[in-house]
């Protein structure tokens, strides 16, 4: 069935900040090597203990092992239906999204229209192929935008489907509290159980491909809910074409930093 349309959208103009583990919490977890890229060999032991998470040394010493570094939720135990689930690894390939000029701010947006939520399990996305700094011939790499909001528990709102009937949306998104944040390569996301979140927006010049863990029990309706609304939220992205060849996507680069 296509996703109910909620009754009313606020007018929202969100700047994208870079991802990070503190201002991503809220939402889930933002998953990224302590290290900076130029380290090639083990630190001493005796500076583990300033990493987060804490690692140990393995394979030898040749390596550092940081668990857990994400959680993997997993609650359909408690889910109407009380099928059981299991764990489930996919690649979504992702093309660059379009984007609307503005010509006269000199920036692109991006119009938030859906949002989908997995309300029995975490989801993690993991890019592959994908660098978090400029290739060697000069050109910036694709970022993917991650777009959250929280749930509004225990209310319901009513929505409507494009046949005209009216269904109620559980824990719906509160759109005011809607954030958006810029990760690159080096990174990747777990969402929490019941966060709402866009399907993965990739800005660039060429397509990024994920990894995806999370667990399914083959219910519709409780592996994925979505929902849309009308016009009102924008994402801007500055620096001209948003084609990932420089301009302002580089004011967002920060720590080294859907569907089923």
């Amino acid at each position: 069935m296509p996703p109910p349309t909620l009754p009313t959208t606020p007018t929202l103009n969100l700047t994208p900040t870079p991802l990070t583990r503190e201002a991503f919490s809220p939402f889930g977890a933002a998953i990224t090597s302590p290290l900076a890229r130029d380290i090639t060999n083990p630190p001493p032991p005796s500076t583990l203990q300033t990493l987060t998470p804490v690692p140990i040394l393995a394979n030898q010493s040749s390596a550092l092992k940081y668990s857990p570094i994400s959680p993997m939720t997993n609650t359909y135990s408690s889910s109407p239906s009380n099928q059981p689930s299991s764990a489930l690894m996919t690649m979504f390939s992702c093309f660059p999204r379009k984007l609307r000029s503005l010509p006269k701010e000199k920036k692109n947006v991006f119009d938030v229209r859906i949002l989908e939520r997995h309300p029995y399990t975490t989801q993690t996305f993991t890019p592959i192929d994908l660098s978090s700094r400029s290739t060697a011939g000069g050109e910036e790499e694709p970022v993917y935008l991650v777009i959250v909001a929280p749930s509004v528990k225990g209310t319901t709102v009513m929505a409507r489907t494009d046949a005209g009937e009216e269904v109620g949306v559980v824990d719906p998104p509160d759109l005011s509290r809607l954030r958006a944040f810029v990760a690159t390569g080096g990174q990747a996301v777990t969402y929490a159980a019941g966060t709402w979140h866009a399907p993965m927006v990739v800005v660039g010049s060429r397509r990024v491909d994920f990894v995806v863990v999370q667990f399914v029990n083959g219910v519709d309706g409780e592996d994925c809910q979505e929902v849309v609304f009308g016009e009102g939220i924008v994402v801007e992205v500055e620096g001209g074409s948003g084609s990932g060849k420089g301009g302002g996507w580089q004011s967002f680069r920060g720590e080294g930093l859907c569907g089923v």
